[in-house]
């Protein structure tokens, strides 16, 4: 028995030795095992692990795509989002690709912004001469020393025509001591420029009523556009017009309505060239015409004349003269009136 245990025993070992190398063989024939790796995380939300530090020798792992951008992957082709600093140039959707452009290419004149400048009456202009003694440019007011004495402030505005020696010019060209003609009229209550001229010699026209002439050589005017009177010097070569037809310097009593030319001589007098006129005081005018204004608790009429175009008007007595009941604006009527040397009095008014 002792001889049978020690031979079974030794069959035993030797099976297993031999198992031992089988199992060794089969080993080295399928190569050494796999590396272990780390699970890839989820794409769901993302959650509080800590991964676990990477070795130094091992190359840095890229970042985990964010929810959106594993949902939403994007084409490789598609274009880099710009930079935050680039300003965006994209127009609204409502609205046309060129508009911003057109926005900032249209401009507006600031001169369209202001109201327009009313035209100016249609009246007759006085000539009025003399020079430059003050100009205000805040206010556009010309302070004139008119001939024959006095001052007088006319106002101008953008409708003012500057011409000098013919030729447009500005305000900037009017300056003290200048010679000026100017053309101007009632606007509103104040003397308007309608134009300016620069002259080298002096000339101008007035019109008014005589103040004084004693058949010498002065006459006294007092212009119906300023306060002041002017002293005119009458000569041998001055002509005396009355209604087209010469006549003498007697005419020229106080109250005498006329309209003259003038000039400058070498001393620096005024010298009335030709005298015209118009209404002697105690003679009787009739004016055919269509009525502008009227007045009929002050007894006034403004009538526009169909012979000459010109404003006149006319006074009368409300409570003497009993006028046409279909006396109105825009009436055309015919007036008898007595000049009485100020003014033009009705002594009858027929509507037409």
């Amino acid at each position: 028995m002792p001889a049978t245990s020690s031979s079974s025993i030794s069959m035993r070992f030797l099976s297993l030795v031999l198992s031992g190398l089988v199992f060794a063989g089969i080993a080295c024939a399928q190569g050494p095992p796999p590396e272990s790796v780390a699970p890839t995380p989820a794409t769901g939300p993302s959650t509080n692990t800590v991964p676990a530090p990477a070795s130094k020798d091992a190359p840095a792992a890229a970042p985990a795509p964010t929810p959106d951008a594993a949902s939403n992957p994007k084409p490789a082709s598609s274009p880099a989002t710009p930079p935050a600093s680039t300003p965006a140039t994209t127009p609204a959707a409502n609205e046309p690709a060129d508009s911003a452009d057109a926005a900032a290419d249209t401009s507006v004149d600031p001169a369209s912004l202001l109201p327009a400048v009313p035209s100016l009456p249609p009246q007759k202009a006085s000539l009025i001469g003399g020079t430059v003694d003050k100009m205000d440019r805040v206010r556009d007011v010309l302070t004139v020393r008119v001939f024959g004495g006095g001052k007088m402030k006319i106002y101008f505005d953008p409708r003012t025509r500057i011409l000098r020696n013919g030729d447009p010019a500005l305000p900037s060209d009017l300056h003290r001591g200048d010679h000026v003609s100017i053309d101007t009229i009632l606007n509103g209550g104040t003397i308007f420029a309608r134009n300016i001229r620069l002259t080298s010699s002096m000339s101008g026209e007035s019109q008014g009523i005589v103040v004084s002439y004693n058949g010498g050589s002065e006459l006294e005017l007092r212009d119906t556009l300023s306060p002041r009177v002017l002293k005119l010097r009458v000569t041998p070569q001055t002509r005396v017009i009355d209604h087209g037809h010469t006549a003498s310097t007697s005419e020229l009593v106080r109250g005498t309505l006329v309209a003259i030319k003038f000039g400058s001589s070498k001393d620096g007098h005024n010298v009335i060239e030709e005298v015209n006129v118009l209404a002697v005081p105690g003679r009787t005018f009739t004016f055919v015409g269509h009525v502008t204004n009227l007045d009929l608790h002050n007894g006034l009429i403004v009538l526009t004349s169909a012979t000459d175009g010109k404003s006149y008007e006319i006074h009368y007595d409300p409570v003497a003269l009993q006028v046409d009941e279909k006396l109105e604006k825009a009436a055309d009527i015919t007036v008898v009136t007595r000049y009485d040397g100020s003014h033009y009095v009705a002594n009858s008014v027929k509507v037409n």
